[in-house]
């Protein structure tokens, strides 16, 4: 009875799985990878061999694509070069290559359609395209370890995005190396992304948010861009242990950004100023360290109830660029920042200093409203507005005050970078 069953059974599974997946060598012949993505199953795994393999080509099996280092993909310079549609399809250790220029800034090496949910991306050299990886909505999406390089003959903002991200909930872009694109990681109307640990270099932006809620951007470094992170029209971001080191404007901006949590990130050396923070709200900025900045934060008038506590200023030759005319506290709970420039003692020992820190004063707010007025800084004149403001601090306008300066700065860990292998 006992064997009558067990072959019934086997029976029904093959019937009800006719096809049971497998591997196929893919020889680098001409249309050999069209023929056999066409002839593919449902989990079969094509594994390529060395050499370049003819593209465009188009996905619409779930299956796994993998070139075991040794194969490439080449486009003939029209649309994108390998384009997915069918759901949790991998695409490993390839060389990608030769997409369009067009498509309205969406061909790509590697383009997510919708139905492309749960794909994953690890492992490729994704190179000379108009954008590396395009998701265009779908969801839980993984780009991992890859080497995404855009194109060099084009001005900066005529060429595509290192990965574009376009109504991709759950998706996460994790250890990928970008470099010479425009925007390193695009995102535009997202929600519940997680980027982290990549590094960024010679693009417009690392990091670019519009309208993108409820993620995470962590342990990512950014070298030698235009822009570090940029955080627009966003609610509930959390930005975490990231560096900007030798960007040229900003390190961090914040542009209508709300609710949202900085910590632990450092940002040394920009040309500009370490944070720009315009009419954003209820944000919480700690533990983060601003070095070497033009500007350590130029924090707007209209930005209201932020918590700007626990981090260090560091020899930026303006700490704060703040102009107010009624006081704003930057410490809480008897915690405020360390600041470099503040000539403090600490009598009691608890690590706070016993003075309080103002970085800005009235010949601040002039220079700022009337730049030409720089060449008056060595004159009687203001050295006794100076000294004015200092023996009786009821003088001052306004702006941002320290009740309770730091001793000693924060040194956040800086992540260790690790090149897709």
């Amino acid at each position: 009875m006992a064997k009558w069953f067990h072959m019934l059974l086997f029976a029904f599974l093959i019937s009800a799985f006719p096809s049971m997946s497998k591997e196929i060598l893919v020889e680098a012949t001409d249309g050999s990878l069209a023929i056999a993505l066409k002839s593919a199953r449902a989990g079969d795994i094509l594994r390529l061999g060395p050499g370049t393999h003819k593209g465009p080509v188009e996905i619409n099996t779930t299956l796994v694509l993998d070139g075991g280092g040794k194969a490439a993909i080449s486009g003939n310079g029209t649309g994108s070069v390998v384009s997915v549609r069918a759901p949790n399809v991998t695409l490993r250790g390839l060389m990608i290559s030769g997409s369009g220029s067009l498509g309205k800034g969406k061909d790509a090496g590697v383009a997510l359609w919708q139905t492309a949910t749960g794909a994953l991306v690890e492992d490729n050299q994704i190179i000379g395209n108009l954008v590396g990886v395009n998701i265009q909505g779908a969801k839980n999406v993984i780009v991992r370890s890859n080497v995404i390089e855009g194109r060099r003959d084009a001005r900066m903002n005529s060429r595509g995005n290192g990965v574009y991200v376009w109504n991709a909930p759950g998706s996460k872009v994790i250890g990928n190396d970008i470099r010479w694109g425009r925007d390193g990681i695009f995102v535009n109307i997202s929600t519940d992304n997680e980027f982290s640990g990549n590094r960024f270099r010679d693009l417009r932006f690392a990091v670019h948010y519009m309208y993108v809620h409820n993620s995470i951007i962590s342990k990512n470094i950014s070298i030698g861009n235009h822009l570090g992170y940029a955080i627009m029209f966003s609610n509930n971001v959390t930005i975490t242990g990231n560096v900007s080191r030798q960007d040229r404007k900003y390190g961090l901006m914040l542009n209508y950004t709300n609710s949202s949590k900085i910590q632990g990130n450092t940002i040394e050396n920009v040309d500009g100023k370490c944070v720009f923070i315009y009419n954003a709200h209820k944000n919480i900025l700690t533990g983060n360290r601003f070095e070497g900045c033009n500007t350590g934060i130029h924090f707007t008038a209209g930005s209201e109830r932020n918590r700007i506590t626990g981090n260090a200023f560091i020899a930026n030759r303006e700490q704060v660029k703040y102009v107010s005319t009624r006081w704003v506290e930057w410490s809480a709970k008897g915690r405020g920042n360390f600041w470099s420039d503040h000539a403090a003692y600490d009598f009691d020992g608890d690590g706070i200093a016993d003075r309080i820190y103002r970085p800005n004063d009235i010949v601040d707010q002039i220079l700022w409203k009337q730049p030409a007025a720089k060449s008056l800084l060595g004159s009687p004149a203001i050295q006794l507005i100076r000294w004015s403001q200092s023996a009786f601090p009821a003088l001052l306008p306004g702006g941002v005050i320290d009740r309770y300066p730091l001793m000693q700065p924060v040194s956040p860990e800086i992540p260790l970078w690790k090149a897709a292998q």
